[in-house]
């Protein structure tokens, strides 16, 4: 009894898996791009007091890459700051450069102490804007590219 009742759910156990194998396959996402963010966030506040060097994460997600990745990337600040007084550029130029089999670079900016002018636009916005590999698509997959950008806000400090 114990051994028909055994086949009738092995049986059974078969038909299952036979009817679901293939049913309802999906391509899996293979999609690669590249994102900026600073602890999977695109938007971060900095003090206007303190003296802190802000690293962000420029990460490419994608298969192994046979060549060498360019993106290019600019930098936009509001009319609150000044290059060399609230701020310095540490990653010189506009572009980074990733070696194959690198996948995390950093842009990196030190932030200066100086009072803002809380009437202006005292924000920093890197923008994604291009690569060397078409393919490669810039921001999170999806229609709102989210992590295009980093948009980071000096704030009066306590």
């Amino acid at each position: 009894m114990k051994t028909r009742i055994h086949r009738q759910i092995t049986a059974l156990c078969l038909i299952l898996l036979a009817t679901a194998c293939g049913k309802d396959e999906f391509t899996p996402y293979d999609t690669p791009f590249i994102r900026i963010m600073q602890a999977e966030v695109s938007s971060v506040t900095v003090a206007d007091n303190g003296t802190v060097v802000g690293e962000y994460l420029v990460a490419l997600s994608s298969r192994p890459l046979t060549a060498p990745l360019e993106v290019n990337f600019r930098v936009d600040t509001g009319d609150g700051l000044t290059a060399g007084v609230d701020y310095e550029m540490l990653t010189a130029g506009t572009k980074l450069v990733f070696p194959v089999g690198v996948y995390d670079m950093y842009i990196r900016v030190r932030w200066k102490p100086n009072p803002i002018d809380p009437a202006k636009n005292n924000t920093m916005t890197i923008t994604l804007e291009s690569t060397s590999n078409p393919e490669v698509v810039i921001g999170l997959p999806g229609p709102a590219h989210n992590q295009s950008q980093m948009v980071i806000t000096k704030v009066k400090g306590s």
